[in-house]
């Protein structure tokens, strides 16, 4: 549980306009749909992943490092890894196993299949977009764990797009075509406060030392 006085007493220490903003963009912010990457080779790749995750409001990314273990490159997320929460795998199979149990279906990325075009994407269905390596593409345990296969149409030479661009086409269609649903596709309450009290530890300096002098005086 949440303690709603010590949320209160940190939000204090930030401005009106920046309190604002935390509650604007919570408002948009949503865990219907999430986005996985699988061993992407290239860090700048992930960076702009998680980057668009964070433009679009998607609130949860899925990195898996199976092979690759790299850190994120702040300069390219532009700080969006502080705002985006990201989970991370040293398996695919874990990966894919602890992502179904939370409900989502599996949509694996690839210009190869054609189950699902883009326009005719039920965006009704809890969904993990998975987008693979950037020569190999998405593993074998990802072709034969997913749900459905989503494909982006395109009328050019090229058959296929950066992973970045791919994924942020992908969301910002699913993410405007979701709010014009009925689907409660926006955080629970208890998942906004502790994204609020998130929020302000990462952005108030010397936040250890206030917490601790707030239990003090309690």
């Amino acid at each position: 549980m949440i303690d709603l006085k010590l949320l209160e007493h940190l939000e204090d220490y930030l401005t009106e306009q920046r309190k604002e903003k935390f509650v604007r963009v919570l408002s948009q912010r949503t865990k219907h749909f999430t986005v996985a990457t699988e061993d992407v080779y290239q860090l700048h790749n992930t960076s702009a992943v998680i980057r668009s995750c964070d433009v679009f409001g998607i609130q949860e990314v899925n990195i898996i490092e199976e092979q690759n273990t790299k850190n994120i490159d702040r300069e390219i997320a532009m700080g969006a890894q502080k705002w985006v929460d990201l989970n991370r795998y040293h398996s695919v199979k874990d990966a894919l196993k602890d992502l179904k149990y939370k409900g989502y279906q599996i949509v694996a990325t690839t210009p190869h299949k054609n189950d699902n075009l883009l326009e005719d994407f039920d965006v009704t269905k809890k969904s993990c977009f998975f987008f693979g390596r950037e020569m190999s593409g998405l593993s074998q345990d990802v072709i034969d764990e997913a749900d459905c296969f989503l494909k982006i149409p395109m009328v050019g030479f090229t058959e296929s797009l950066n992973i970045s661009v791919s994924a942020a086409i992908i969301l910002q269609h699913v993410t405007t075509k979701l709010k014009a649903t009925n689907v409660n596709w926006q955080l629970t309450e208890d998942e906004l406060l502790e994204k609020r009290l998130d929020w302000c530890k990462k952005t108030i300096k010397s936040y250890q030392e206030i917490i601790e002098r707030f239990y003090q005086t309690q």
